[in-house]
Formats: structure tokens, sequence, C-alpha cells
């Protein structure tokens, strides 16, 4: 579940825990069309680089780490599945050319994650609400996405609620083969699917009971404000897009970095 501390915001004061929420938008859909855009390893290795200045800048390690060391095990799959369908689907050898292939999908999965957590962990769902309005979005849908955002991280918590107390009980989550393993999660997926039931009809009743849509005109707490270090991060965050654009259609191919026949 430590995957999902990805999605949970922390309160901080640090530049990016201030910084305007569209313009932090903007900086994770441009981490994320990098990371998409460059299918080689040093590209994505440099795009996984400078997102760790930005992790120092927000001062939330222990959160990125947290949500690293939940995707190791989809890394690992990522990366072993890649290197094993090349193996006997390409005359049963692996050559430096297979290595880097892998490690750049699974370095793209981790930049990622790495791109959202950025986001998530520094935006409240509030401010992210208030610029979904900015957007023109309409609010039943920003509603349904934000309470989304906002039940994630519960879910989760309960999740590891759950399974410490079948673990108390008696259940061995991590023995048995892989079909024994999924069937032993039954316990765990029942009471979870019948709280969130549980938790969505308590929702609706509270949003009757406070006439949820009966006016259009909504008015807000606070208003979001662009300031002269939000320009500076948009010029920035735009500069940066053009200079990997050229790159990615003007210096490829890149260099490898294994090569040759490793094994066969």
């Amino acid at each position: 579940m430590s995957l999902l501390e990805g999605l949970r915001f922390t309160r901080g004061d640090s530049p990016l825990h201030n910084m305007d929420p569209r313009v932090k938008f903007l900086m994770t859909m441009v981490l994320f069309t990098l990371s998409i855009l460059f299918l080689d390893l040093i590209p994505l290795l440099v795009v996984f680089v400078l997102q760790i200045p930005i992790v120092a800048y927000g001062k939330i390690w222990r959160e990125w780490l947290k949500s690293l060391k939940g995707g190791t095990f989809l890394a690992v799959i990522i990366f072993a599945t890649n290197l094993l369908s090349f193996y006997f689907f390409r005359g049963m050898t692996i050559s430096g050319d297979i290595v880097e292939y892998s490690l750049s999908l699974t370095l793209r999965f981790l930049s990622l994650i790495t791109s959202f957590s950025l986001f998530f962990l520094t935006t409240s769902p509030d401010k992210l609400s208030l610029a979904l309005e900015k957007a023109r979005v309409p609010y039943e849908f920003n509603f349904a996405f934000i309470t989304a955002i906002r039940f994630v991280p519960v879910l989760a918590d309960e999740a590891q609620t759950i399974m410490d107390a079948q673990r108390s009980r008696g259940l061995e989550l991590d023995k048995g083969g892989f079909l024994s393993r999924i069937r032993k999660y039954i316990p765990i997926l029942l009471p979870l699917i019948i709280n969130s039931i549980r938790r969505s009809l308590e929702l609706a009743e509270a949003m009757e009971s406070r006439a949820f849509g009966a006016t259009k005109d909504r008015t807000n707490l606070y208003e979001l404000k662009m300031t002269p270090s939000d320009y500076v991060a948009l010029i920035v965050i735009i500069l940066a897009m053009i200079v990997a654009l050229y790159a990615r259609f003007y210096l490829t191919p890149f260099p490898k970095i294994i090569g040759g026949v490793l094994f066969a």
C-alpha cells in the first residue's frame, strides 16, 4: 500500500507546496510527456534525475521514497517480463540492447510515479478543486474527482488495518503458492468493498442533507493568484519542454550504454 502514499497530500511550507497548482499540474504533465516521449535509457535517466532536486525543493523525501518502495515490486515485474519475453522470442539470447530496453521501461515507470507524486504530495485537494474550477470543469465532475483522491489514502489505510486484523487471527498472506495467496486476499477484499459501499451511502446522504447542487452560484473562501515565482517556474517549464522536444526529434538516436551479446 506504500505506492498509494504518493497520492496522499502532506502539509508543508516549502516553495513547491506554495506553488500555484496550475503551474504544478503543467510541470507534472511535462514530466509525464517526457517520460512517454523518450524510449532510450540516457534521456529517461536525465528526466528521472532532474526530478530529484524538485523532490528536495518540496521537502518530501520520505513520502517519495515510500512511493518508490511501493512501486519496486511492479518495476521488477516490468524488467523481468520484458527481459524474459525478448529472451524467448529472439533466439534465446540476451544482448545489451535488450537489457537497456528493459531498464528503460522500468525507469519510465519510476519516472511516472515520481512525476505524479510531486503533484499529489504537495497539492491539497482544496487548491486542486479551485484549479479545476478555474479551468471551467463542471463542478459535479470536479467534486467526484476530488472525492476519489481524498478516499484513495483512506482506503489504503483501511486495507492495511484489515490485513493486520486478519494476520492477528492467523491468516498468513505471505505463504503458499500464487493461487493460494490470491484466495487468502478474499477475506480482505470483502470487508473493504462493504465498507466502501457503506461510506459512499453515508456521503450521498450527507450531500442530500446539505442540498448539493441546489444553486449554481458557488463562492470560495480562497482564490488562486499567480505570483512572480509562479511565472518564473512557468517559463522554465516551457523552455524545458522545448529543449526536450528538440532533443527528441533532432538529436536522436542517443548512444547506447550497454552493448554486445551478454548471454546466449
